[in-house]
């Protein structure tokens, strides 16, 4: 494990984790950290030498000096190169891997957009950033849902009655209800929440760019689904899909909760 400094940002942590030799940035879900991926041991470790970074406001990753105002404005997309920017200049610029799950296939994607000349692999798991999800929009950029989102923070009850809600209406399932939940039981932990997904909500990789720099750079390009996720489900994502050349495609009998062992047992068979 190690820390990079993003100028700019803050002091970002690593996992380092894997067997093989070959380099591969990891961007975690939700409520994880960078090792997330430490369970795909027998399909992904052998062949990869993971850095895995925590993103801010999870683990040992800290934003440095922005406000409470800076952080609900948002990063932008010329800060995510940073990551690639700093790592090169400690590890030497060389061709690598990126494997994105969730709301980190946003950076994995925008990292695309800047050294798609360096990069062999691709892996998208139950991506964000492919399509618009319109939940999380109306919370991130309407007022009254930015409204409702900060008031959520503030209180006991709103915040476990809107999960949930949306855990009623079938847009998440057990496993990511409980993630959820055990992310929003204390008010600190709440902030965080809300703070990381306002710190990402200028993040919207250009699809139609990189599905061309994938194609142009022969990018090996692997994207998994779950069947009966309805965050970001494959239906979503297949306009992008159906730009690529040659991706490969999977969708699994899971939920959105996919970086599992049943995901690791799949791979291989």
């Amino acid at each position: 494990m190690g820390f990079l400094q993003l100028p700019g940002l803050g002091k970002v942590h690593f996992h380092e984790y894997g067997t093989g030799t070959k380099p591969i940035l990891a961007f975690h879900g939700y409520g994880m950290l960078g090792n997330q991926f430490r369970v795909l041991e027998q399909s992904l470790l052998p062949r990869y030498h993971f850095y895995g970074f925590d993103h801010f406001f999870h683990g040992q990753s800290n934003l440095e000096g922005w406000t409470d105002k800076q952080i609900r404005i948002g990063m932008v997309k010329d800060q995510v190169r940073l990551y690639l920017q700093e790592w090169f200049k400690v590890y030497g610029e060389q061709r690598i891997s990126i494997i994105g799950y969730s709301i980190g296939a946003n950076l994995a994607l925008i990292l695309v957009e800047e050294y798609a000349h360096l990069i062999d692999d691709l892996i998208l798991m139950a991506p964000d950033g492919l399509a618009v999800h319109k939940g999380f929009y109306f919370l991130r950029h309407h007022p009254i849902g930015k409204f409702i989102f900060r008031w959520a923070t503030k209180s006991k009850w709103l915040a476990p009655f809107l999960l949930k809600s949306v855990k009623a209406v079938g847009v998440i399932d057990e496993a990511l209800y409980t993630i959820a939940y055990n992310e929003i039981d204390t008010p600190k932990k709440r902030l965080d929440s809300y703070y990381t997904m306002n710190l990402i909500r200028l993040l919207k990789p250009d699809v139609v760019k990189i599905a061309g720099l994938i194609n142009q750079y022969k990018i090996k390009c692997l994207l998994i689904f779950g069947k009966d996720d309805h965050l970001y489900p494959k239906k979503a994502a297949m306009p992008f899909v159906k730009m690529l050349d040659n991706a490969e495609v999977h969708e699994v009998k899971m939920g959105h909760w996919l970086v599992t062992k049943a995901l690791d047992e799949y791979l291989i068979s």
